[in-house]
């Protein structure tokens, strides 16, 4: 039979991440290993390619196609269309098209192994260039102003390549064939250092080798990273990072260290065999380690807890930069508290030149603020904290088309969005706490940036159902201004079980222990400690904690000697109160004492909540382990390094009395016991007790566990360990964050099924 006879011509549409990441040639490296003729093009929905040879040929390419992919690709779905033969000969790249938005944005990834050589080889033409960069690395969601993902649409347009680079650019078997951030010390952004009056004092390397020298001098300076600016510091010198940490006005809470390399790193901290692959993947994030008893950290880097959050450079400028110093540096987001990371060296001046004494930038502009990714291991379950730079915006496919594009607005803290549209559905990287006229704005400015991404109006708007919430505020008043949008407002804890389901994709009912500082209830208390049956439509409260007041309100959240106090209040009398020789009752005067007694009593500023997190804080206050608070999560980060030097097994009594989970035994043991380790060990092994007690109750149902209580690594070990021995199965959120970071992929779940029960 002819060649003729047996030949086709494919229309292939391919969506997913499939842009920004060297998928055009690798396309092109196959048709010309296959002898295919035909061409592959970008487009806003993705890429499109033609292909025409002998059906062997073509099995040969789809065989290929499927079992081999560029390392920052994704695939969600193949459209195979068989068209007319055309007879072309040869195979091209086509320019793009500008059609629908709605291929998969990419994530900024690190520094890969070959430009990293390339880098440090006194022979390339690279050599020491600190935005060295190829299709496998670099920055991308940071630089990108619209879609398709192509330099013209990136903040990388103001640049002209020279004529080797545009070689290098065109040339569809280079390693930079349309690496769109492609440059070089000739065409390239300039590596500038800045006095605090904004004049240019250094250039290249020579700002390096300044910026260094006021590092190695105890001095803080402010570095451009990819996704915005880091507020560094020698972690090694103890006055250099205690006087950063004044300045900012951040009394203790954890600042993370940046090294060069893993051997480095490893002196300074216990790292397994799964967390050096995590600290040296393609993107780079923060992970918590445990410190080695030898370290030579600044022991203010982390005071009064027993982990560091650690990353390794991921930029050429970081390894540039840290191999002149020799030492790592604390690197954290240049910002004030409540306030979005700033990616523009006028506002790093103009807002934080009290903080530092120097400022090196580059001239390429940041156009989305991206922070650093954290995460944790337990029992090497991958537990996400902050999910951002190189791993977000996170993309999942659908397998149904959405009819109506749907906007999900997340929480108040930790806050995302979220967007389902096409078959796709969209998690922004974190975007903060919305606190402050910045915050607030930063949130509006992001919605509006992925509305222009994907050139999409939400018809349906998903929102958490606080009333104080800005994410609801925000909700509310575009859907009440005539907009014909329809708004769905969401229980938050319910909104924390759907997260989960939806990163495993569950379509059933789940048990569901979802532990918390806080979160707006169905009866207007502030729920924390809630026990869920729940499906994708509905949910049942089984279980909560025994209620209690916050006295005093959000004052409460930050002195944990509060909330201790109160919870004494439901179990004792006043007079029993005011005979304890206890460190919660010790922290406050007599008058103190019945000032907050009346308040109680009279329901004065004193909401109800039934929140293991803020049972934490006042286990840790009745203990004597911190009575005030400078940052959130401070007293589950101490009760676990206290636990971590008793490692005790057993656990304290607590009864299960109907839907209530009571705390009265519980309390009463712990004002009899001395030993804040034994205290702190035992409370969360009798919440690892209570978890299993209950799964057991209801052994038809796969238990999820979600919230940030859970970033506790003590108890989520435990918890974890308890449910394989009782072969139990569990889900845990791993891809998206377990804290409120998540609360907006669960919104756009809930409203994903909704709008399927409808249709049906």
């Amino acid at each position: 039979m002819s060649v003729e006879h047996t030949s086709k011509r494919y229309h292939l549409h391919i969506s997913g991440i499939v842009q920004g990441v060297g998928f055009r040639p690798y396309i092109y490296q196959l048709a010309q290993r296959y002898k295919l003729h035909g061409f592959v093009r970008n487009d806003g929905d993705g890429v499109h390619i033609e292909i025409e040879a002998d059906e062997v040929k073509l099995e040969d390419f789809f065989d290929a196609l499927e079992k081999e992919l560029p390392p920052l690709a994704r695939v969600d779905s193949i459209q195979k269309q068989v068209i007319p033969l055309s007879g072309s000969l040869g195979f091209r790249i086509v320019d793009s098209k500008n059609s629908s938005h709605t291929t998969m944005l990419p994530a900024d990834v690190a520094l890969c192994s070959a430009c990293e050589a390339e880098m440090n080889d006194p022979e390339n033409r690279r050599y020491k260039y600190p935005f060295i960069n190829c299709t496998d690395c670099g920055p991308r969601y940071s630089i990108i102003q619209t879609l398709p993902y192509d330099r013209p649409n990136t903040t990388m347009a103001p640049f002209v390549m020279c004529p080797t680079c545009q070689k290098e650019y065109d040339d569809p078997m280079n390693r930079r064939y349309h690496a769109q951030p492609i440059s070089c010390y000739e065409c390239g952004p300039s590596l500038l250092m800045l006095d605090l009056k904004g004049n240019h004092v250094a250039e290249g390397d020579e700002a390096i080798a300044k910026i260094s020298q006021l590092i190695k001098d105890g001095k803080s300076v402010a570095i451009k990273g990819v996704g915005g600016f880091h507020i560094v510091c020698d972690a090694t010198n103890e006055a250099a990072v205690n006087t950063l940490r004044l300045n900012k006005r951040r009394v203790s809470k954890p600042l993370a260290v940046l090294f060069k390399d893993l051997s480095v790193l490893k002196k300074e901290l216990l790292v397994s065999e799964v967390e050096s692959t995590l600290l040296t993947s393609i993107q780079r994030p923060i992970v918590l380690l445990k410190k080695t008893i030898q370290m030579t950290l600044a022991p203010s880097v982390a005071p009064g807890i027993d982990k560091v959050g650690a990353f390794l450079a991921y930029t050429p400028l970081h390894q540039l930069l840290l191999e002149k110093l020799q030492r790592p540096i604390v690197a954290t987001s240049a910002n004030m508290s409540d306030t979005p990371i700033l990616t523009d060296a006028k506002e790093v001046l103009a807002k934080l030149s009290h903080l530092v004494y120097a400022v090196l930038d580059y001239d390429r502009k940041i156009e989305h603020a991206c922070d650093d990714s954290v995460k944790m291991l337990a029992n090497n379950h991958l537990l996400s904290m902050r999910v951002a730079r190189g791993y977000a915006p996170l993309s999942f496919s659908l397998k149904k088309r959405v009819k109506q594009a749907i906007l999900a607005v997340g929480a108040n803290q930790k806050n995302t969005i979220a967007l389902a549209f096409d078959k796709h559905m969209v998690v922004s990287p974190h975007i903060g706490d919305l606190v402050g006229i910045e915050a607030v704005d930063n949130f509006k400015q992001t919605i509006a940036d992925y509305q222009q991404f994907y050139d999409i109006k939400p018809k349906v708007i998903v929102c958490d159902k606080h009333p104080g919430y800005e994410s609801h505020k925000w909700a509310k008043a575009l859907s009440s201004a005539g907009s014909n949008i329809e708004l769905i407002e969401l229980q938050h804890h319910y909104a924390h079980t759907l997260s989960c389901m939806a990163e495993y994709e569950l379509d059933e009912k789940v048990l569901a222990f979802c532990f918390d500082g806080t979160g707006y209830g169905d009866d207007g208390t502030l729920w924390g400690g809630e026990v869920l049956l729940a499906d994708s439509q509905n949910y049942q409260r089984l279980h909560h904690l025994q209620t209690f007041r916050l006295i005093g309100g959000e004052k409460a959240v930050k002195e944990p000697k509060r909330v201790a106090l109160a919870i004494l209040f439901e179990l004792y009398t006043i007079e029993e109160i005011m005979m304890m020789d206890n460190p919660a009752c010790l922290a406050f005067d007599e008058a103190q004492i019945r000032t907050m007694h009346k308040m109680y009593e009279r329901e004065i500023n004193a909401p109800l909540s039934s929140s293991i997190g803020r049972l934490f804080d006042a286990v840790a206050s009745l203990s004597g382990i911190v009575q005030t608070l400078s940052y959130e999560g401070e007293s589950g980060l101490m009760l676990e390094q206290q636990a971590n030097r008793h490692r005790d097994e057993s656990y304290y009594p607590f009864a299960l009395e109907g839907e209530v989970i009571s705390f009265k035994s519980l309390i009463a043991e712990i004002l009899q016991e001395k030993d804040p380790k034994l205290i702190a060990a035992r409370f969360m092994n009798t919440l690892t007790r209570m978890i299993i007690e209950i799964a057991q109750r209801y052994p038809e149902f796969p238990v999820i566990l979600s919230g940030g209580v859970f970033q506790n690594q003590y108890l989520l070990e435990r918890v974890i360990s308890a449910l394989n021995t009782h072969e139990i199965r569990y889900y845990i959120p791993s891809v998206t964050a377990i804290n409120d970071g998540g609360i907006a992929l669960g919104q756009l779940y809930y409203a994903l099924h909704k709008k399927k029960e409808k249709n049906e």
